[in-house]
């Protein structure tokens, strides 16, 4: 008989095979993956990630579990605080920097998700996104504190300056606890110009509503993971512009990688010679501005989609 301990690792072997199968999937354009690294962060500091991240994966899908209980009416979710030792985590398992941090953002709460199902039961994509809502509903200031300290841990690099609650601004904690603001408050103030914000916002809208339908679409018509999962990533980037390069090199440049995404995709993506060609073009061509047009969102939001179909049933 399934326990939700079982539950709870079955959850956490999802995810860290959806973070898998993201950065090793090739020539994924602008991104590290098998055949690309970056000049301080290679593949193996993403497999290290990875690596690390299934403990603080299983805890989130074990508090997930308890939602509705008493103690967790009376203390919350505390999902800021597996969110900053999750990212506290991937420092210490590897020295390639901030490899994971929009994907944390995105899987925690997906792991809390995935947990609140019975553990007998089959989870299905469309019962985890119904349950993310009540997850993200119920984050409160503590969390968005802790979120803020695990940015600044990172002293990540790209994340530019913002109109509002700048992370690198040391009154932002002070406004945030003062007017006690929760993690989704935060996250609306930001959706504007960053996709993980506002996934939350949205109820995961690119993740479920672009990003699952074509992958699984893909899979069905090539059978191949490699391909689906880049043809995926293209999809998700020809749609929405990726946050990070606009935070890096402007919205104008961010909107022109969309279009060129948008147009490989018309010569066939990954499925076919001339696709692949344009594919493998515009990996060489992101990767000449010094890796400041690499399309990192994008990659975060592959690998949400990834997780919800591993955890949907899906085994490559």
């Amino acid at each position: 008989m399934s326990t939700m301990l079982d539950r709870a690792d079955e959850i956490a072997a999802s995810l860290q095979l959806a973070l898998l199968l993201e950065v090793s999937a090739y020539p994924k354009p602008g991104n590290v993956h098998r055949t690309q690294d970056f000049d301080k962060t290679r593949y193996e500091h993403f497999l290290a990630s990875a690596a690390g991240l299934g403990s603080h994966f299983r805890l989130a899908a074990l508090r997930g579990h308890g939602i509705g209980t008493r103690s967790s009416r009376s203390r919350g979710l505390a999902i800021g605080e597996c969110i900053r030792n999750a990212v506290e985590t991937c420092s210490e398992f590897q020295h390639g920097g901030n490899t994971s941090l929009g994907a944390i953002l995105l899987l925690i709460p997906i792991a809390y998700a995935s947990g609140m199902g019975s553990p007998g039961s089959t989870l299905r994509a469309r019962e985890i996104r119904n349950k993310l809502r009540e997850v993200v509903n119920r984050t409160t200031s503590e969390d968005a504190v802790n979120v803020y300290l695990a940015v600044s841990h990172l002293s990540s690099g790209g994340m530019g300056k913002v109109p509002e609650l700048d992370v690198n601004d040391r009154n932002s904690i002070r406004r945030i606890r003062r007017q006690r603001l929760s993690l989704l408050d935060v996250f609306r103030i930001s959706a504007e110009y960053d996709a993980v914000s506002s996934e939350w916002t949205n109820n995961f809208s690119v993740t479920f509503d672009i990003g699952l339908p074509f992958l699984k679409r893909e899979l069905r018509s090539t059978g191949n993971i490699n391909t689906a999962v880049v043809d995926t990533y293209l999809k998700i980037l020809s749609q929405v512009p990726d946050t990070l390069v606009a935070r890096k090199q402007g919205v104008k440049r961010a909107k022109e990688i969309s279009l060129q995404a948008e147009k490989v995709l018309r010569k066939g993506g990954m499925k076919t010679q001339t696709g692949r060609r344009s594919v493998e073009k515009m990996d060489k061509a992101l990767r000449r501005s010094d890796h400041r047009c690499n399309p990192g969102t994008t990659a975060d939001l592959t690998a949400s989609t990834l997780s919800v179909l591993i955890l949907d049933g899906y085994r490559p």
